[in-house]
């Protein structure tokens, strides 16, 4: 589909949902120019959550080593 940019601005929601549903791309002209294309998105693969935070969490020091500092508990 091919519209001129006037008309897409009064129509962008509609023609996104339209492009959402019919997966066809809609060319946006100026002055019978493309300068704009509206395409769907293909959707984003699905990310297994068994090792997606690898790599984030960096240790410094030693985790199991007693503090330094002293404390009553009791107290």
């Amino acid at each position: 589909m091919v519209i001129a940019a006037g008309t897409f601005k009064a129509r962008c929601l509609d023609l996104m949902d339209a492009v959402a549903s019919t997966g066809q791309d809609i060319i946006v002209t100026k002055r019978g120019r493309p300068v704009a294309r509206l395409a769907p998105l293909a959707p984003a693969p699905e990310r297994d959550l068994f090792g997606c935070m690898e790599g984030s969490v960096h240790v410094r020091g030693d985790l199991l080593a007693p503090l330094e500092d002293t404390w009553d508990a009791m107290g």
